[in-house]
């Protein structure tokens, strides 16, 4: 069984940064892709970026292009999201999660299988 556990996060002023790691353990991290979700009180969950088996291919969900930037380390597997110019609205839980195969999406919760608890990013202005 996969086991995904997220860190990084804290809290930051508007416009700072911060790097989350995703660090797996259990099922092969090199044979599946990647992504990353947000979860802001009161919201849905956000996909935010997703990232290919090698790492050539990556996603990002409209809000954040331009400003968030998703590696993998297959030798660590640990997977990243550079996060730059953080603001108020990027507040919330972020997870990383595996691709499954249900073939849903790369940018919906259904297409991932296996998710972590979770870091907290908490943007002040």
């Amino acid at each position: 069984q996969v086991q995904l556990v997220e860190s990084g996060g804290g809290l930051v002023r508007a416009g700072d940064s911060l790097r989350l790691s995703c660090a797996a353990s259990g099922r092969t991290f090199t044979t599946s892709a990647m992504g990353w979700f947000r979860q802001a009180p009161g919201k849905e969950r956000e996909f935010v970026a997703a990232i290919s088996i090698t790492g050539g291919i990556t996603y990002y969900g409209d809000s954040v292009k331009g400003r968030f930037t998703a590696s993998r380390d297959n030798a660590k597997n640990t997977a990243y999201l550079q996060m730059n110019g953080l603001k108020p609205e990027d507040t919330g839980v972020y997870y990383c999660a595996l691709r499954g195969d249900s073939g849903d999406p790369y940018d919906t919760q259904g297409g991932y299988d296996s998710w972590g608890p979770g870091t907290q990013v908490t943007v002040s202005s």
